[in-house]
């Protein structure tokens, strides 16, 4: 242990603290961004400082600051333990956190090679010739963006633990917004939507996404789809796209698999969770080929990791298993309240942010079909992909997502392309109806850096590996009442 980290923990227990953990972490990150051609923005930024949590009297504590100094330690170390203090007059019982071993470990990145390496301009460039080549006459905004993320982390804790974490992060995408003289617009994006594809790789995963072969054909699909049908209405079978999928678990697994909505400590920013802990071994949350799992251990996941903010080693667990709700996403302290054991998903945006439950990388795990078979088994129905918008209520029970593509099925085959795609339903009643999942062949870990959960607001990098999969007797388009 480093002598910072040591006075830290020293610090704590002399005030009386039961427990401590110090997290030290140095951050870098650039965000490129090119609006038709042209740059927009190149932003480097730099973050450097130190979180302290504490028990004391029964209750958390926690304090942080970016001076990186004794003296600023021992300020730190106290203020924790007296927001502790002034916790427990208000506490229902004490924290109690469950056994975990100890662990002294060095985890390097998984980069081939370093994004902070390549120059500015060869991004730009990049960049721009992408988006040059998406302005097709009808295409009004061709956009591009780069995002890496370059951190060391440092865990302590007063059980014994010291680990530190080496995090590599390239992403990148590129998009299109078309218009008619009647006023539709039109986006297609690629590889995916908002900020691209990412994952926990070096500059070679921005070269694998081949930007310029993809651009002209993203802009021809937003051209394509301004003559395109408008979506059916009715209820249809439903193949759902990896991209699109990957919204699906998200916000329809992931979210309300969270222990901390289940026990209500969410509620105020955004809702709860229909997955009480009655259901828990029990509830048919799914059919029987439905199998989501939580991963951390997946290489080179955006959601992955090898110890979380608790210093817990993180490991596989099935979320819902053959159908059946199984476990839940939790922490130290939750975990034991419904009978399990931590499984390393407590993570905190940067070191001014407390630990919550966060998602990993929350998959559903591929079947057997091919694409091809996918399609085959429809007679009529839609084949969407490509996320565009998303509700969903309080509970993570009604949602509706907009896809940005989608095309007829009749017959087992594609036909004609529509516009604005929409779906919805009840989450266990969606998920009961799968029938068919894509193959490995399939599969695409996509890393979304967008989850926003907690007040003070937090983002958490994350994943989700899909395949495609079908769903039968869905509503589409329009409800009518």
């Amino acid at each position: 242990m480093d002598k910072f980290t040591e006075r830290v923990i020293a610090g704590a227990k002399r005030l009386g603290a039961s427990y401590c953990d110090c997290r030290l972490i140095d951050m870098e990150r650039e965000d490129v961004s090119v609006v038709g051609g042209a740059p927009r923005a190149v932003v480097h930024a730099h973050q450097r400082g130190f979180g302290v949590r504490v028990i004391a009297s029964g209750a958390w504590g926690f304090s942080s600051s970016s001076v990186v100094a004794d003296a600023e330690a021992d300020h730190i170390v106290e203020e924790a333990v007296a927001i502790a203090h002034a916790s427990a007059l208000a506490k229902k019982k004490d924290v109690v956190l469950a056994t975990v071993v100890p662990s002294q470990d060095m985890i390097p990145n998984q980069a081939d090679v370093d994004p902070f390496t390549i120059p500015d301009s060869e991004k730009i460039g990049l960049l721009a010739e992408a988006t040059r080549s998406m302005m097709l006459p009808g295409v009004v905004l061709a956009r591009g963006q780069m995002q890496f993320l370059k951190e060391r982390k440092i865990f302590a804790s007063s059980e014994g633990s010291y680990i530190v974490q080496d995090r590599v992060e390239s992403g990148a995408g590129v998009s299109a917004m078309a218009a008619s003289d009647k006023g539709d617009v039109q986006i297609r994006s690629y590889p995916m939507s908002f900020s691209g594809d990412n994952a926990q790789s070096g500059w070679e995963f921005v070269e694998a996404m081949k930007l310029l072969e993809h651009a002209e054909p993203t802009a021809k699909e937003a051209l394509a789809l301004l003559a395109a049908k408008p979506c059916p209405s009715g209820v249809k079978d439903l193949v759902v796209g990896g991209q699109q999928l990957a919204l699906q678990v998200h916000e329809s697994c992931g979210h309300p698999s969270e222990l901390d909505r289940v026990m209500g400590m969410e509620a105020s920013f955004a809702g709860t969770s229909f997955l009480t802990p009655d259901k828990k071994g029990s509830f048919r949350y799914g059919s029987d080929i439905v199998n989501l799992t939580a991963d951390p251990t997946i290489p080179h996941a955006l959601g992955g990791l090898a110890y979380d903010d608790e210093g817990v080693k993180g490991r596989k667990v099935y979320l819902v298993r053959g159908g059946i709700f199984e476990h839940y996403l939790n922490s130290r302290a939750s975990a034991p309240v419904v009978g399990e054991e931590p499984m390393g998903a407590m993570r905190a945006d940067g070191f001014a942010r407390c630990p919550i439950v966060r998602m990993v990388s929350i998959n559903l795990e591929s079947g057997d079909l091919t694409f091809e078979q996918l399609i085959a088994g429809v007679e009529d129905g839609l084949y969407v992909d490509g996320i565009k918008s998303w509700s969903i209520d309080d509970r993570r029970l009604n949602f509706q997502f907009g896809s940005e593509i989608g095309w007829e099925i009749r017959g087992g085959k594609l036909q004609d392309m529509v516009r604005n795609p929409t779906y919805t339903g009840v989450t266990y009643e969606f998920w009961r109806s799968c029938d068919g999942i894509g193959g490995p062949e399939l599969y695409h870990v996509w890393g979304v850096d967008n989850c926003g959960k907690g007040e003070p607001m937090q983002v958490a990098h994350v994943s989700h590996g899909t395949s495609p999969a079908r769903f039968r007797h869905v509503q589409v388009g329009v409800l009518h009442e």
